[in-house]
């Protein structure tokens, strides 16, 4: 029993360490538990205000949908809330009318509800209301029960609009905290993209230059490095949706009009290098191709120089993606700078591969045979490369 309780003072230990943990990262600046204490606290004074405006102002018969509404419009970005918003009193304006009408033509009846159904999530089905177009059927389901209740087809009018009503107001001041209160730039979300990628490729390539310097490329190696470099699609597709976050952030945003955020008026060069990024996971997914197919089918020739001069680029190009891996906007000059000598460094090692297979007398120009191809593959992984520290040094100089 004392060993229970014990374990169980370790577990509530363990718990309160994690919660102190969470709120220590929430005080750093642009961390994502500051984010999202930040949104949970706009959230609650949104409804807050929300509330008292429909209960305490308008004193309304169904005053949650507004502090409801102002929930659910408060949106990491200004422009996603502005987007929503509108889509989504689009959307309830649309279940109301719908409910407004059938209702005043047939009554409340079952027949009647089962007609303001269908309509309600045909309507659902219409793109532009995009994530909001459930809140058709929502609106209307609540417009009619609205609707039964009310005495009168005069109250019944007034209350159905009472509800879009609510919704205007409590999307309105959703949009207006959000605007208000600290309205987030993210300038981290666009670091943080680049700096997925460019681990993913550092992380590979990092595991292939040391086994081919050893020349010892077994089969469990080329499958393994080729599984990894196909399953990098879905952290490519998160890349670009956290720049996508941290390109609308910037739209509609009054924070823009402060003196340290004027420089930046977009994520151009950052896309640029999230792109770069991009081609050179499909270059190194290509490379693992043909290591795996080298593995099985070179036999006549001896490449094992060829194989370290590989390694020893693969090796330069995994410093330069470790690099881009600690990207940070308030040490870019700096890191502009090192990527630029890394790069240098690859072209040499790039060099000196070519040199090497010319000297080893190796057919780079058989189609059938892997060397040529594993070449062109290096020319292309130093192209990105070099395009990437390009990129950041004009960024750096402007």
């Amino acid at each position: 029993m004392a060993g229970d309780a014990s374990r169980a003072e370790l577990i509530g230990a363990g718990k309160f360490a994690r919660v102190g943990q969470w709120w220590r990262r929430a005080r750093a600046s642009d961390s994502y538990e500051r984010h999202t204490a930040l949104l949970i606290g706009k959230s609650a004074l949104a409804a807050t205000i929300a509330w008292v405006i429909s209960y305490n102002l308008l004193n309304a018969q169904s005053p949650a949908f507004a502090p409801f509404s102002a929930v659910l419009i408060m949106q990491v970005t200004v422009y996603q809330a502005l987007v929503q918003s509108l889509r989504y009193v689009g959307a309830v304006a649309a279940g109301v009318a719908v409910q407004a009408v059938l209702g005043l033509m047939a009554g409340p009846q079952v027949v009647t509800f089962a007609l303001v159904t269908l309509v309600a999530l045909a309507i659902a089905r219409w793109p532009a209301l995009g994530a909001q177009g459930s809140q058709v059927a929502t609106a209307a389901f609540f417009a009619f029960s609205t609707y039964v209740s009310a005495m009168g087809n005069v109250e019944k009018l007034a209350q159905l609009g009472q509800i879009v009503l609510l919704v205007v107001i409590g999307s309105a001041v959703a949009l207006a905290v959000n605007l208000a209160v600290f309205p987030p730039i993210r300038f981290r979300s666009a670091e943080y993209s680049i700096r997925a990628l460019a681990n993913a490729l550092g992380d590979l390539l990092g595991d292939i230059h040391p086994v081919l310097a050893a020349g010892e490329m077994e089969q469990e190696h080329t499958e393994q490095w080729r599984r990894r470099a196909a399953q990098t699609g879905e952290l490519i597709a998160q890349a670009h949706a956290g720049m996508r976050t941290a390109q609308e952030s910037l739209y509609y945003n009054p924070r823009r009009l402060l003196r340290r955020h004027r420089e930046r008026s977009s994520f151009e060069s950052y896309g640029a290098v999230l792109d770069a990024l991009d081609r050179t996971l499909y270059q190194a997914a290509s490379l693992t191709r043909s290591l795996d197919q080298w593995r099985e089918s070179e036999t006549s020739y001896t490449y094992t120089p060829f194989l370290e001069s590989y390694a020893t680029f693969l090796e330069a190009i995994a410093d330069s993606a470790q690099l881009l891996g600690t990207l940070d906007e308030d040490h870019l000059t700096d890191q502009a700078v090192e990527l630029c000598r890394l790069a240098e460094r690859a072209q040499g090692c790039r060099s000196q591969l070519t040199a090497q297979a010319e000297s080893d007398g190796l057919p780079l120009g058989d189609p059938t045979r892997p060397y040529g191809v594993l070449v062109v593959e290096a020319t292309r992984l130093m192209e990105e490369v070099q395009h990437t520290s390009d990129v950041l040094q004009r960024c750096t100089s402007t």
